[in-house]
Formats: structure tokens, sequence, C-alpha cells
């Protein structure tokens, strides 16, 4: 049974045949690839609100974990309505048009929609840029395109998209309200969510490389965030006595999370699912770290001083292995030794 409605008809009856390109472009701002680039920027520019930044990273890389395994559950195909013949574009456009408005695998719900969903609204809601009116109106003219054109290119039926938003929606009002009644540590809350729905996409779809790939991302994200904690409840503590908490509690977060990355490298060949899980996960785990530290004034103090003193012992190392260092060090030595037996002899 066909979920289609005869959409296809009318709006690719209306766009010319030099706008299917244009189209193929606009459906970019819902890709993967357009989406991790700007939540990765919003990151590390946002040093304000780094940890709402890192609530949306959370949300996406949950967002994603949810798609993939909602697609498995329903496994329904896409529809066959492409908007232009690949063969009829000029072959110069035809790879750029094959990368962009092309489309596999399951079709139901759209993911383009639902990612496009939690990403720009959940910029909308937690950014500070211009007032909350003109955000959620920009926001919803994205999805609002980014929508329309899989229906224009023929790789998602309207109910795709539909659904796609809807499920955003949801996810975004249910995570929310989880955020609210947990405050005081939304980014572990945010990354402890793509987590879990990591491990279930793994669970539903079975274990593939992009059901790997997420779950390493998830737990390197959720690593390396337990790691900002620890430093930043470090650096608020009065007392010594008032650090073995956070060290115990963030520390075996971080190491239940990041353990098992590293261990994947130690115990999989290099070009393997696994290891390429876990270095997707440590990667993305220094990346959120860097910021941090860069913008942070204690860990730039911490840092300085471990330059400085790492510098002068290395140059102190240096000094001491250095060829004429050894020969000051033989030439001194022979002439208090030779010293020493004169005064013995005249003694």
């Amino acid at each position: 049974m066909s979920r289609g409605i005869g959409e296809f008809g009318p709006i690719q009856e209306l766009l010319p045949e030099w706008a299917a390109i244009l189209i193929a472009l606009v459906t970019q701002l819902g890709d993967v690839w357009f989406l991790g680039l700007l939540v990765g920027l919003v990151y590390w520019l946002h040093a304000e609100k780094r940890e709402d930044a890192a609530v949306i990273l959370g949300f996406t890389i949950a967002g994603l974990a949810l798609i993939s395994a909602l697609k498995h559950v329903f496994g329904l195909p896409r529809p066959d309505q492409p908007l232009v013949a690949l063969e009829t574009l000029p072959w110069m456009i035809q790879p750029l048009y094959e990368a962009t408005a092309m489309a596999s695998g399951y079709g139901f719900p759209s993911g383009h929609a639902l990612m496009t969903t939690i990403v720009y609204f959940g910029l909308a809601h937690r950014l500070s840029i211009s007032t909350p009116r003109r955000r959620f109106g920009i926001a919803g003219l994205v999805i609002a395109a980014v929508c329309f054109s899989r229906v224009a290119l023929g790789v998602h039926y309207l109910v795709d998209v539909v659904a796609g938003v809807s499920v955003g929606i949801v996810f975004l009002l249910g995570a929310e309200r989880l955020l609210t009644r947990y405050s005081s540590d939304q980014g572990t809350v945010a990354f402890t969510l793509a987590v879990g729905l990591s491990a279930i996409n793994l669970a539903v779809g079975g274990v593939d490389s992009d059901g790997i790939l997420l779950l390493g991302a998830a737990l390197g994200t959720f690593g390396g965030w337990q790691l900002i904690v620890l430093g930043q409840r470090l650096f608020a503590i009065d007392r010594p006595s008032e650090a073995t908490r956070p060290l115990v509690v963030r520390g075996a977060l971080a190491g239940a999370a990041l353990g098992p990355l590293v261990l994947s490298l130690e115990a999989f060949s290099l070009f393997s699912i696994a290891a390429r899980g876990g270095a997707v996960g440590l990667a993305l785990g220094v990346f959120i770290t860097i910021p941090v530290l860069r913008h942070s004034k204690h860990a730039s103090r911490l840092w300085t001083a471990l330059v400085f003193w790492s510098t002068m012992a290395a140059l102190g190392l240096r000094f001491l292995l250095s060829p004429r260092t050894w020969r000051r060090a033989l030439e001194l030595g022979r002439r208090y030794s030779g010293e020493l037996r004169r005064r013995l002899r005249t003694e």
C-alpha cells in the first residue's frame, strides 16, 4: 500500500528543470554533514553558553540514533519519483546532483525532517541571538524548505516529512522536560540520552557501521563532558577534602564511557568497525574538551604552568645530555681529583 496522496505530480510539474540543482542544494541544510558542522561551530564559538551548546550536540547525536532506529523498525521503502532523470542533466552537474539529490535506504520517517526540527528548533530555543519569535520563525522556514525539497526531489512522501517533524517536536518537548527536572547538569542528561538511544538503535538495527559509529560518538562526547564537569568541580572547591566525590563519580563515569573506546582500538584491527567507532568517539571526546580548556582561566593558568615547567625540564635535560656538559664535567672531575691527590701527598 502506497503512502502517497498524489503529491509528486503537482509539485514537480511546477518546477523547471534548471531548479533541480537548487532544490538539491536546499536539502543540504538538513544533511548530516551540514548539521554536524553547524552544531560543532556553535559549540566551539558559543563560549558564554557552553552547556546549552553541549545540549544541542547531545540532542543531535540522539536524534541520529532515533531516526536510524525508527527506519529499521518500520522498514518502509522510498518513493521512486525523481524530480529529473540524471542523464538529462549536463554531465558536469550529474555528480553533484547524484550526491545531493538522491537517497537510498528506508524512507519512513524522513531523517532530514526529524533532524532539522531537532537542530534548528533546538538552536532557536537555546541561543540568545535576536528575539525568540525571529529565531523560531527562521527555524520554521528552514525546516519547511528542507521538507519541501525532500518531497520535490521525490525521495520522501509527504507523510514521511510530516512524521519526521512530528517525532522531532515530540522528542524536543520530552527532552526539554527531562532537562528541566535535572537542571543542575543538563549536558550530562543530553549525552546520556544520546548513549541510550544509540544503544537502542544498535539493538534494533543490528551491529552495522552506522550504529557502531553513533554509539562511539555518544560514548566519546559523554566521557569528554564528564571530564569537563570534573575540572569545573575541582576548580570550584575550597578544601581538598571536597574533591573526593567529584573525582570518584565523574572519574568513574568518564572511565566507563571512554574505556570501551580505548579497548576497541587495542582489541580489534585498525580498520575494523569497532576500531573506527572507538577512534570517532575518542576524537569527539577531544573535540568537546579543547574549547573548554582554551576559554577556561583556571585551565589556561594550569596549561601555562605545565608548559613553563615542561620547558624548563626539557632545557635542563638537554643541558645534562649535551656532550659539552659531559666534557666540562670530566675536566672538572680530573682537576679536582688531581688536586685531591696532591693534598694527600703533602699530608
